[in-house]
């Protein structure tokens, strides 16, 4: 049965869910990185933008709905993403919206988009996400004007949606048995393959350069100097010659003799990533089949433990190969979100993949720890980054899976052409 499962997935359509442009910006430390100065809508703005030019037959006009990830920015950034769209050159006909699944919001944006194109509700899109974690983070990520019944329930899950990720990191080392050490080995494997794959050049087919402005800081913080120009070209998070033994010297980050820290946990970053989705016989009938890299198949979300929501990964990647008949060995490619290095060390066992891991499989060319986790960006950055990851490494399937924020897993499968 998987290999006829395989053969389905594999097999061209008029109806699939084509990819035409999977692109990102620079993925910047917050509060210190390049792109401290820079606004998300900006950074969205650049990346729509390059979209269009990535594709220049298409009149932008062929866009019919933009979906945008967004945690944190104000009222959603509806109308800020809205006021970037049009600033990017695209017309009053192709409408937005913004979609909040915490971590995995740009994913869930191009899994939206695809079902519009699915059921004919469009006939392209994009799928994107942007987070300014600089501007937005710190007392936006906890809400403080919540239903006083909810905070003071009686039932522990309910409260635990507030529960700070860093401690549900901490839930998830102590009861998996997930020690320190490695953590750390964990960490300093993803800057070096990060580091790797920055000083080859692999990322630059998928990223955006970003112009904006810079004013430099002092150790505390605070602005120095006047501000100046900069292109932005690179991630800037990535530590070259990182070691588990320099990491194993950090402090815990989030309880007194934790495990979790700020070498071993993904950053807090700025960027932004869009993904073009088009219905194949749409793209034939464009002219734009020469700029097809693959397809969106399928996604799948499914709920967790609020205090353990590290798990995710390890229960919404079977439902998804379960629903479409696959073996986690059909896979060629995973992207799974280093959100901390101890869920995902836990879903790498659960899921049977510490093999694949250290074999290069799974994050090949680093993850969240080492690139930055730009909340709302992050899942459309992973899928520019599985998607040209398969074109220059080969194989034809991968799988992108984030753990989510209040108890959730989310996964999506994709093939290469």
């Amino acid at each position: 049965m998987s290999k006829a499962a395989l053969a389905a997935v594999l097999a061209k359509a008029p109806s699939d869910v084509v990819i035409l442009s999977s692109l990102r910006t620079p993925i910047c430390r917050a509060k210190k990185g390049l792109l401290k100065d820079a606004y998300p809508e900006e950074l969205l703005a650049a990346v729509l933008r390059a979209t269009r030019e990535a594709v220049p037959e298409m009149d932008a006009a062929a866009v019919d709905d933009v979906g945008v990830g967004v945690v944190l920015s104000e009222l959603g950034g509806s109308k800020a993403a809205r006021m970037a769209l049009n600033h990017a050159g695209y017309p009053n006909s192709t409408s937005l919206f913004t979609a909040n699944r915490a971590c995995a919001s740009s994913l869930q944006s191009i899994a939206l988009v695809a079902a519009q194109i699915r059921t004919g509700a469009a006939d392209a899109g994009i799928g994107a996400g942007m987070e300014s974690m600089t501007r937005n983070y710190g007392s936006r990520a906890v809400p403080v004007d919540v239903w006083p019944e909810l905070r003071e329930s009686a039932a522990r899950h309910v409260r635990d949606c507030v529960l700070p990720m860093g401690i549900t990191a901490e839930n998830v080392a102590e009861r998996y048995g997930v020690d320190r050490a490695v953590q750390d080995e964990v960490a300093a494997e993803s800057h070096r393959r990060a580091a790797r794959a920055r000083d080859a050049g692999w990322f630059r087919s998928q990223t955006v350069p970003v112009t904006t402005r810079f004013r430099d800081v002092d150790e505390r913080g605070d602005p120095v100097g006047e501000g100046r120009d900069v292109t932005v070209a690179r991630d800037d998070g990535i530590r070259d010659g990182v070691t588990a033994d320099a990491l194993a010297r950090l402090k815990p980050a989030f309880k007194p003799g934790g495990r979790s820290t700020a070498g071993n946990s993904s950053q807090v970053s700025d960027g932004a990533a869009a993904t073009l989705l088009m219905r194949r016989s749409t793209a034939t009938r464009l002219g734009l089949g020469a700029h097809v890299m693959g397809k969106f198949v399928a996604a799948a979300t499914v709920g967790c433990d609020p205090d353990e929501m590290g798990v995710g990964p390890a229960v919404a990647i079977p439902k998804l190969l379960g629903r479409l008949g696959l073996d986690k060995e059909h896979v060629d490619r995973w992207e799974i979100n280093e959100a901390f290095a101890s869920q995902v060390v836990y879903c790498l066992r659960e899921l049977g993949l510490t093999d694949a891991w250290e074999k290069g499989k799974v994050n090949p060319d680093g993850g969240a720890i080492a690139l930055g986790h730009p909340l709302g960006a992050t899942g459309a950055r992973m899928t520019s980054t599985l998607m040209h990851g398969l074109k220059r490494q080969g194989g034809e399937v991968g799988v992108v899976s984030m753990c989510v924020g209040t108890g959730m897993g989310m996964a999506a499968l994709f093939v290469r052409e």
